[in-house]
């Protein structure tokens, strides 16, 4: 718990994915446990996202020094949650880019915190440190010659404040937690039918030949089709659900999760259903909804107990 491996199947590894383009993939992918990744220019290094925990941000520092000495000059977060910004602060002569809305949810949410939520966590020495350069639809960022779009997806889909780093000569697509692949998609923060939306009409449409995951491993296209999948089956639950006066937790315990039984984290389905069941009530994609109410219901879901965190 709270330590990134050293060595064996479950420790963080370097992918390079184009040349000079890399992923940084944290198994398990689990609770807090992300992906990040980073360009190599002449002048520098520019990463996209950091991580939850000090000594897991700083491992992340020192694969990017197994491949350059070049500090990092930019980085970008994909959306506001502390697995993807709380290591920003071990950045210090980086400019950290960002949505508004990533600004303005980092600063929200503040410093890191486990019980009674998540069992506990050693976070480490975290300091907030939000985007301090931010936009509202999207930024262009050069790697030497290489262009790098940074947008925002135009609407809720994992939260208010996603965006994505797109580098189209090379293919390469760096989603954040748009998609998951092996875990359960959480999208009790922004919107179930605003993912699909997103998924089907501006992922998708990209043709990205490498995705790189918020968590889990490198993928390439199909895995688009998996999460929306995903998501069209919390719809379908949630619906039949309400018809029949059950509570979210109700459906939720007694839903045939199927061929999505094999992803980690299932409890998130809760939370899923929570946001969905506020849809259905005509609540608009991303609007306010009772977290805590949903993350008690995911504990009760979960026999009781804190959601694991190896983080």
């Amino acid at each position: 718990m709270s330590d990134a491996p050293d060595e064996g199947p479950g420790s963080p590894r370097l992918q390079e994915v184009s040349d000079g383009v890399f992923a940084y993939v944290q198994p398990d992918g689990t609770w807090w446990i992300n992906n990040t990744g980073f360009l190599v220019g002449t002048r520098g290094v520019t990463s996209v996202d950091s991580c939850s925990t000090e000594r897991r941000t700083r491992a992340y520092l020192e694969a990017i020094r197994s491949v350059t000495e070049r500090p990092v000059r930019t980085l970008v977060n994909t959306h506001h949650h502390g697995d993807h910004t709380f290591g920003n602060y071990l950045f210090p002569g980086a400019t950290v880019v960002g949505h508004e809305g990533t600004r303005a949810g980092a600063i929200a949410w503040g410093k890191p915190f486990d019980e009674p939520f998540w069992t506990k966590v050693d976070w480490g020495a975290v300091e907030l440190e939000p985007p301090f350069l931010t936009y509202t639809e999207g930024v262009t960022l050069w790697v030497d010659d290489l262009r790098c779009e940074v947008r925002h997806v135009g609407m809720p889909a994992h939260t208010t404040n996603d965006s994505i780093v797109w580098i189209p000569d090379r293919r390469v697509l760096f989603c954040g937690d748009l998609l998951f692949n092996g875990g359960t998609p959480f999208l009790m923060q922004g919107s179930v039918s605003g993912a699909i939306k997103v998924l089907e009409e501006v992922i998708a449409p990209l043709d990205a030949a490498v995705i790189v995951p918020g968590h889990g491993p490198v993928a390439g296209p199909e895995l688009i089709d998996r999460v929306v999948g995903y998501a069209r089956f919390v719809q379908a639950t949630a619906k039949a659900g309400k018809a029949a006066g059950l509570t979210p937790l109700e459906a939720a315990r007694e839903a045939d999760l199927g061929p999505f039984a094999e992803l980690t984290d299932a409890e998130r389905l809760v939370g899923n259903l929570h946001r969905a069941y506020a849809e259905l009530d005509g609540l608009e994609p991303g609007a306010r909804i009772d977290l805590v109410a949903a993350l008690d219901d995911m504990i009760e879901f979960n026999g009781g107990r804190p959601l694991t965190c190896r983080a």
